[in-house]
């Protein structure tokens, strides 16, 4: 009987054999602790799980495993722990406290500059409010060529694109799951109202009778730059 192992370690009576005897994964995934099972998984992953897939992967319910990871996430908070465990972009994932970010930061950095410019950051901000979106209306937008900031910003993974235009056959783009991921989004739907950040309707029309650009996109597509460009033609004509 060749392969078979018996332990003839002399017990007394009742003694049961260690846990060491018994061979590795005998318990399979059903005899697991769901929610260390849990934590073991979410541990390694690189961008948030569903549900869903975490039921998939430990044979357990959805319910489940959404109730056991609502619970791990009341228990890190209650604990005081200088992680949390979210629901994110539509899924689960492991994130550092925000009390904490100065030292995560200073970890990470290590005297890099890794934060995103204003120029990146009014691009994003016009891509995530007005997607999909082609480069020239986000130009239109914010007064200023923007091609070099969407660069970055789809190197760094925040935007992508997401088609044509059917009438200009231009490039649209969209945000990514990264960038809800980042900004601790569950969905667009929780992008805040930007109603409350608005000037009033008399400043606005105002600034543009004094020849200052104007934040509505123009529909044929063309940037503040190349409006202002046509303007000095015209009166190089007249001259």
């Amino acid at each position: 009987m060749s392969g078979a192992a018996y332990d003839i370690t002399e017990r007394g009576p009742g003694e049961l054999p260690e846990a060491a005897d018994a061979p590795t994964g005998a318990l399979g995934l059903e005899g697991l602790e769901l929610k260390p099972a849990l934590e073991a998984v979410l541990m390694v992953v690189d961008e948030p799980a569903t549900e869903e897939h975490l039921a998939r992967v430990l044979e357990r319910s959805r319910r489940a495993v959404a109730l056991a990871l609502r619970e791990l996430s009341d228990d890190y908070t209650r604990e005081g722990r200088g992680f949390d465990l979210r629901l994110v972009a539509g899924g689960w994932r492991f994130y550092s406290q925000a009390a904490y970010a100065d030292a995560v930061e200073s970890f990470v950095l290590d005297g890099q500059q890794a934060r995103l410019t204003q120029a990146a950051l009014e691009t994003l901000a016009v891509v995530a409010y007005r997607q999909p979106v082609s480069r020239s209306r986000v130009s239109a937008v914010r007064g200023v060529n923007c091609d070099g900031v969407m660069r970055t910003l789809l190197q760094r993974g925040l935007v992508e694109e997401a088609g044509t235009e059917p009438e200009t056959g231009a490039i649209l783009y969209r945000t990514t799951n990264y960038f809800l991921e980042r900004t601790g989004l569950r969905g667009l739907d929780e992008l805040p109202e930007l109603a409350p950040f608005l000037p009033e309707a008399d400043a606005v029309e105002g600034d543009s009778a004094e020849g200052m650009p104007s934040f509505d996109v123009d529909d044929s597509g063309d940037s503040q730059t190349d409006h202002d460009a046509k303007q000095r033609q015209e009166q190089q004509r007249q001259r």
